[in-house]
């Protein structure tokens, strides 16, 4: 065995053999490397040194340097060619002088391919430097120019904020230093380091001051060689001269170059430990021009401190330490600083509009329908005195007043606009037709106005009122024995229903005031002459119960007089007659006066328009929900309609005749029953028919929040508006005044309305009623719960309490009280308020008694001997001490004795021993007065 590959070679050499080699271990190391995409990998990167040994190398004749490209780096001086390493005798015997001579042709073309390509890529490289350096130049001029531009401008600014100082005056502007004029940079770009690239601004102006532009180290190609990790310099990237073996026999010419394996006598290459790049190939070049990697394209030159970049995340951007250059966003704010905020030069067009304005409006509603900016619309109210927020209201002619002097044009509208063309819309007399008319009994209490009506109707609804007078008011309609129809609406006569009295004199074309014969004018019939008199409508004078005995029709035609009623018997216009409701005495020339008064009147309405009337009466039914009887003044009210009624509104979908026949349709001067509200209506309310559920809605919104509004005031009235003083007086006068809590139920709206203004009537500076809640229909938990937290009790008028409400008042322990008479329902309430009135005290004198003689008694205290001068003295009565004609003390006897004995009285002339409660500073001479109080219980 030899120690060599090659047998047969004796040659020593200075190497010795593998196995007694000394070489250094391999070093490793881990490189990342970067990819596009931000991708990234680990590699294993092996470093082995270079094994020490005898190295020839060949002289090569130096190359005619090359002038550098402007701004362009120098290349960088090739690399000395290798070594060339011994070879062996027998290797040199084996080559021929043509493998010779190919070799060193094949070497020579790869050494000119090689400075060709080197060449071309020198010249790209001096073009793209050219590049740079034009573009570069182009930039600056372009920031030269727009710096100039910015200086014009901002002198012109200047010039204009001089002219107009109040209104373009920017206090915290400051002003900028003129900006110093360009200046060419003359100094040479080092060849080492690439060009300075300006910040870049994407369209924008750029700054009017200089900026310094720093240079930005270059971004390391991805397929660059890894660095080092040992402190020997790094290699070279540029292309390397291929090592000429001249011992080596020749060999044919080959279009890839073969890598031959290391001996171990023969120097190791390092390019032999890491992988060799791929060849830079042009494309005019084919892939057999010559032997040897083909060269590379000069790289970007890389500076001491380059990483390698992946992809960029918020940690590599500010977690770097290289120079980060200004964002847009900042660039933006900037230019705006020194600018201060100046508009453009082509100021936006403004539009005129048409700007509708409510009675009230906010600052930032208006500057929204204006289109207009908040703080303008503020500017101006500034100037005019007056100090607002965005958020604060203002008054329509304010607002008008900003609107037009900002150029727009003005519509005012009011909230109330939506109730225009609802009632009162105006009818040719081609549409108007003939109608019924509408007569309403008034009169005082239990005067027979029910009564004639029955007689009329010949019906017997007096025989159902309770306690035999009319407590609510209603509507009939009746044809008479000409064959006409007439509406009567019957009113109650009592002093409490005096709203009813109201509204049927307002609906009506006639009055027929009835008056009884026995008993003259009362202070309702004189109410309802008023009523009659402020609705404007004629009057006829019923004197009824003239069957009675005691019956005198002259005396009430009197009477009249005294309220300018001055009926026909008497010379006057106002017609008469006496009628009896008893016997039916007249009622024929009572129809034909009422025919021939509202023929006078011609009484006509349009029947095809959209129905108008009034609310008369309305209720809440427990099974057809709630009912509203209305009146039908104009057009014809059908089923399947939206009406709208106060703050209620619904569809109508039953219509009910007085007669409780149901009915499609109700023409002029009708009276019906509506069911379709979704709530029961005011009574008084007018109704109308609209063409969609969303005006009704519209309607409706609006009038709850007029109620809100009214109840608001009304509350601000008692509380707002006052001074200090004032309430304090109210709130001492008012400290000792009780109230009586009431929650008040009933059937209809009349009747309730009607009670709660009696209530309030009801009571002095001590005791009052207070209503908490008032409504229509039956008693409810809620009216229980309500009475149970505020103490109050629940009164019912023609109602009755759910079960449910029964048993809750039962376990809270309300009291809950029923009437059917208004008469009683009132008795009661001033009853109770009674009992919560202090009571009245009276002293009644019982005699008098002088002191004789004062004697102390040991556990007792001092006696006082006395003699009854007149009257009586009682054991336990009140008691006075009077000295020299001055009251000194006012108590209680505590003790009366006869000699030893107790007495219960002692009479004039004898003497008694006395002893007063918590008092013991009595004389000789003193009086003591004798009397006992009495409790008198008040009433209202």
């Amino acid at each position: 065995m030899t120690d060599t590959k090659t047998p047969g070679d004796k040659t020593l050499t200075v190497n010795p053999p593998k196995t007694l080699s000394l070489k250094r271990p391999v070093e490793q190391s881990t490189v990342r490397q970067s990819f596009s995409h931000g991708r990234t990998k680990q590699v294993v990167v092996e470093v082995k040194r270079r094994a020490a040994g005898h190295e020839v190398k060949e002289p090569v004749a130096p190359r005619a340097p090359q002038a550098p490209a402007p701004q362009a780096p120098a290349p960088r001086p090739a690399a000395p060619p290798p070594p060339q390493r011994p070879a062996s005798s027998m290797l040199l015997r084996t080559l021929s002088d043509e493998e010779k001579d190919a070799r060193q042709r094949a070497l020579s073309e790869a050494r000119s391919s090689e400075a060709e390509a080197r060449r071309i890529a020198e010249d790209e490289a001096r073009q793209r430097n050219a590049a740079i350096e034009r573009e570069r130049q182009e930039r600056e001029a372009a920031a030269a120019r727009q710096r100039q531009e910015e200086e014009r401008r901002r002198q012109e600014d200047d010039q204009k904020r001089r002219v107009e100082v109040a209104a373009r005056q920017r206090d915290d502007q400051p002003a900028r230093p003129a900006a110093p004029p360009p200046q060419a940079r003359e100094a040479a770009p080092d060849p080492q380091a690439p060009a300075p690239q300006p910040t870049q601004y994407y369209g924008r102006q750029a700054p009017s001051g200089p900026r310094e532009f720093t240079s930005r180290p270059p971004m390391r190609d991805t397929g660059a060689r890894p660095p080092r990790l040992d402190s020997r310099p790094p290699r070279s990237d540029a292309p390397r001269t291929p090592r000429i073996d001249t011992t080596a026999p020749a060999e044919p010419a080959i279009a890839r170059p073969a890598r031959q394996a290391p001996s171990a006598n023969t120097t190791r290459n390092r390019s032999d430990d890491v992988d060799v790049k791929a060849a830079f190939r042009r494309p005019g070049l084919s892939a057999g021009a010559g032997r040897g990697p083909a060269p590379a394209a000069p790289k970007t030159p890389k500076v001491a401190n380059d990483k390698p970049r992946g992809r960029l995340t918020l940690s590599t951007a500010t977690g770097s330490e290289d120079e980060r250059t200004r964002s847009v966003a900042s660039f933006r704010r900037r230019v705006q600083r020194m600018t201060g905020h100046r508009a453009s030069d082509a100021q936006k067009e403004r539009v005129m509009r048409e700007v509708i304005i409510p009675e009230t409006i906010t600052i930032q509603e208006l500057a929204n329908r204006m289109t207009e900016r908040g703080v303008d619309v503020i500017r101006l109210l500034m100037k005019q005195g007056a100090m607002h927020k965005i958020t604060d209201v203002i008054d329509a002619d304010t607002a008008q007043l900003i609107a037009e002097e900002m150029g727009h044009t003005v519509k005012r509208v009011a909230e109330s606009d939506v109730e225009e063309g609802l009632f009162d819309t105006p009818d040719t007399d081609e549409t108007l037709e003939s109608r019924p008319a509408v007569v309403t009994i008034m009169g005082h209490v239990d005067h027979g106005k029910t009564s004639l009506l029955d007689a009329i109707r010949k019906t017997k609804v007096v025989t159902g009122e309770a306690g035999g007078i009319t407590q609510h008011i209603g509507a009939y309609q009746v044809t008479t024995p000409l064959g006409s129809q007439v509406t009567f609406i019957d009113t109650p006569g009592h002093a409490a229903f005096t709203a009813m009295r109201a509204r049927g004199a307002k609906v009506t074309d006639v009055v027929v005031l009835v008056v009884a014969a026995d008993d003259g004018v009362m202070p309702q019939t004189a109410e309802a002459i008023h009523h009659a008199k402020a609705a404007g409508v004629p009057l006829i004078v019923a004197i009824n119960k003239v069957d009675k005995s005691d019956a005198n029709p002259d005396r009430v035609r009197a009477e009249l007089l005294q309220y300018e009623i001055q009926v026909e018997t008497l010379g006057g216009e106002t017609l008469e007659v006496e009628v009896s409701a008893k016997t039916g005495h007249n009622l024929d020339k009572l129809l034909e006066a009422i025919a021939l008064q509202a023929e006078v009147l011609d009484l006509k309405a349009n029947p095809v328009r959209p129905a108008e009337g009034t609310v008369i009466e309305a209720k809440l039914d427990r099974g057809r929900g709630p009912v509203a009887t209305v009146l039908v003044q104009r057009g014809t009210l059908r089923t399947g309609d939206i009406v709208v009624a106060g703050a209620e509104w619904g569809r109508v979908r039953a219509l009910i005749a007085d007669t409780g026949a149901q009915v499609k349709e109700a023409p002029p001067s009708m009276p019906v029953e509506v069911l379709g509200f979704n709530g029961t209506p005011e009574a008084g309310d007018r109704v109308a028919v609209v063409e969609s559920e969303a005006r009704a809605r519209e309607i409706t919104d609006y009038r709850e929040r007029q109620r809100r509004d009214r109840l608001a005031a009304r509350g601000a009235a008692s509380g707002a508006g006052r001074s200090l003083a004032e309430m304090m007086r109210e709130l001492k006068e008012g400290a000792g005044r009780k109230e009586f809590p009431l929650v008040v139920k009933g059937d209809v709206q009349g009747s309730v309305e009607a009670i709660v203004g009696a209530l309030e009537k009801v009571g002095n500076d001590e005791v009052r009623a207070r209503v908490l809640s008032s409504g229509v229909g039956a008693i409810t938990e809620s009216d229980v719960t309500l009475a149970q937290a505020s103490g109050a009790v629940v009164v019912g008028f023609n109602v009755r309490a759910h079960k449910e409400a029964r048993e809750a008042a039962d376990r809270a322990g309300v009291e809950i009280r029923y009437y059917n008479i208004i008469y009683n329902l009132m008795d009661d309430v001033k009853a109770a308020m009674s009992g919560l009135l202090a009571p009245t005290l009276r002293e009644t004198m019982l005699g008098n008694a002088s002191i004789l003689e004062i004697f102390n008694v040991s556990k007792v205290g001092k006696i006082a001997g006395c003699r009854v001068t007149d009257g009586t003295i009682e054991r336990g009565a009140n008691v006075r001490l009077i000295r020299d004609n001055v009251v000194v003390h006012e108590g209680k006897l505590s003790q009366l004795k006869r000699f030893k004995d107790d007495a219960k009285e002692v009479v004039a002339g004898q003497e008694c021993g006395m002893s007063f409660e918590n008092y013991q500073d009595m004389r000789a001479g003193d009086v003591i007065e004798c009397y006992r109080v009495e409790e008198i219980k008040r009433t209202l």
